[in-house]
């Protein structure tokens, strides 16, 4: 009877224990979903550590702005420095004069971190290393990543040179979302440079293993040790998963794995939408006798058991008075699953209507008044 009672007991705290709680090695990690921004873990993530190669992630953000702003093009050509060339650690071993590509060069640094084309790269967007890392460091701050001090474009050991696994989420995130095209260079596993004399593989293993990965950018020095920030997607949903200081470069794989793995399980990307057409809403006194309504654009991140059970409502104005900006909100769908209120989407008008002068509406008043007796 003993025996029953403690299997019944030990039964009844094993149903009431919470789910193992996720773990990584790494001193420092955080998982965050890329349309919302939405943390979904989070280890130490405002430590100050040497984040190695990753530190490129800001670099790359930098060049792939210059690009869009029309500063660079894919297929400039850069001729490299006697500084750029005297890079250590990872490299392709840039010559002094040599020409390449900014398509090559981008290439080179997504795929083997090559740090003579980070510099390369800098020095093109911004005159000199020091200059860009100057611009690297407003960038930050203009991101909000205020656990981040730069002092060089590639990530070598240097003193002071640190960051965290949130800021390195945040920058990762800006990159990804704007700058989509970069999922070219970030997917490659293998392939060449100087017309195949030079062959490049990944140093990011999760590309050739792990389903749905993106990219991004992986790290290692005897001081920061194995780093990575690593990006994947599925069904419509990508994440960031952040390791700073893992052990060993097996351990920072598979730390990236488990934080990727428990995102994917456990939540869900959705669109707010609505179920039916929205009625246009009258308009008193406006150029126009009704305003179109449309919902306002928004991504909903959620655990996978809340997805499943959504309702909504919908709350729309019966009327308003103009002039109506485009974007004026006319009302608000509200998602909830079961009683818990998930959030409230804004309903916005969909275009700008004026006010009525007083000349329209003494004009409208005279038709109104000279075709009065037309009716039946």
């Amino acid at each position: 009877m003993r025996r029953w009672m403690a299997l019944i007991c030990m039964t009844a705290l094993l149903l009431t224990m919470p789910a193992r709680a996720v773990e990584v090695a790494a001193q420092a990690a955080l998982l965050m979903e890329k349309e919302t921004g939405e943390i979904l873990y989070a280890k130490n993530e405002h430590e100050k550590l040497e984040p190695a190669s990753v530190t490129k992630v800001m670099t790359l953000l930098l060049v792939m702005e210059a690009i869009d702003n029309g500063q660079l093009g894919y297929d400039d050509i850069i001729t490299g420095s006697a500084h750029a060339c005297s890079m250590g650690g990872s490299q392709i071993w840039l010559k002094e004069g040599e020409q390449m590509t900014v398509h090559d060069m981008l290439k080179a640094v997504f795929v083997v971190s090559a740090n003579d084309c980070a510099v390369a790269l800098g020095e093109a967007v911004a005159g000199s290393e020091t200059a860009f890392v100057d611009r690297m460091n407003q960038r930050a701050r203009e991101l909000g990543m205020n656990d981040t001090t730069f002092r060089n474009a590639t990530g070598l050991p240097a003193e002071g040179h640190v960051t965290s696994a949130h800021d390195i989420a945040v920058m990762s995130r800006e990159l990804i979302r704007n700058h989509p095209k970069v999922r070219e260079y970030t997917t490659i596993w293998m392939d060449t440079l100087r017309n195949g004399a030079s062959e490049l593989v990944n140093t990011n293993k999760l590309i050739r293993n792990y389903n749905g990965a993106t990219g991004l950018k992986t790290g290692s020095t005897s001081t920061a040790m194995y780093c990575v920030s690593a990006t994947a997607e599925r069904d419509g949903m990508e994440l960031i998963s952040v390791i700073l200081k893992s052990p060993t470069g097996s351990q920072r794989v598979e730390d990236a794995r488990v934080l990727l793995d428990h995102g994917f399980a456990n939540y869900s990307l959705l669109k707010a939408t609505v179920d039916e057409v929205l009625p246009p809403i009258p308009v008193t006194l406006g150029t126009q006798a009704t305003v179109q309504p449309v919902l306002e654009e928004r991504s909903l991140l959620l655990e996978k058991a809340k997805a499943a059970t959504l309702t909504k409502t919908l709350e729309l104005a019966e009327g308003i008075d103009a002039p109506v900006a485009a974007g004026d909100v006319l009302g608000k769908l509200r998602i909830l699953a079961g009683e818990e209120l998930i959030d409230e989407v804004p309903i916005l008008a969909g275009e700008e209507i004026p006010r009525l002068t007083w000349g329209q509406m003494a004009l409208r008043l005279i038709r109104s008044a000279l075709f009065a007796g037309d009716e039946a």
